[in-house]
């Protein structure tokens, strides 16, 4: 017999979820990781409508869930960025991907009514 409701931990485990995926704009990242656009300016040309303050704060978001990684390519005179996905952040893509397409096939069969 299931339980009668959500644990505490269980709360708090979709809670953190919801932050990280259910923002539009980590879905957006994701893909554009996904896609090979890794570094921050590029992402944010990418994005549509993402503001330089939205991207780090996703950015962050995903660092702290285990999604992305940061790679600091310093050289001699410049700091170099880049930003990828984990195995985790791989699925989870691969989950937008899905989504994606489900939404799609979901549009094509009402536009066809």
């Amino acid at each position: 017999m299931p339980t009668p409701h959500l644990s505490l931990k269980e709360r708090n485990a979709y809670r953190s979820l919801e932050d990280v995926v259910g923002c539009k704009w980590s879905a957006a990242v994701v893909g554009a990781l996904q896609r090979g656009v890794v570094r921050p300016g590029k992402l944010e040309r990418y994005i549509p409508g993402i503001s330089t303050k939205i991207l780090n704060e996703r950015l962050r978001r995903l660092l702290e869930y285990g999604l992305i990684v940061r790679r600091d390519l310093s050289e001699a005179t410049t700091l170099h960025v880049e930003y990828h996905l984990t195995p985790a952040g791989e699925r989870l893509a691969g989950i937008i991907e899905q989504l994606h397409a489900l939404q799609t096939e979901h549009d094509a069969t009402r536009d066809a009514k």
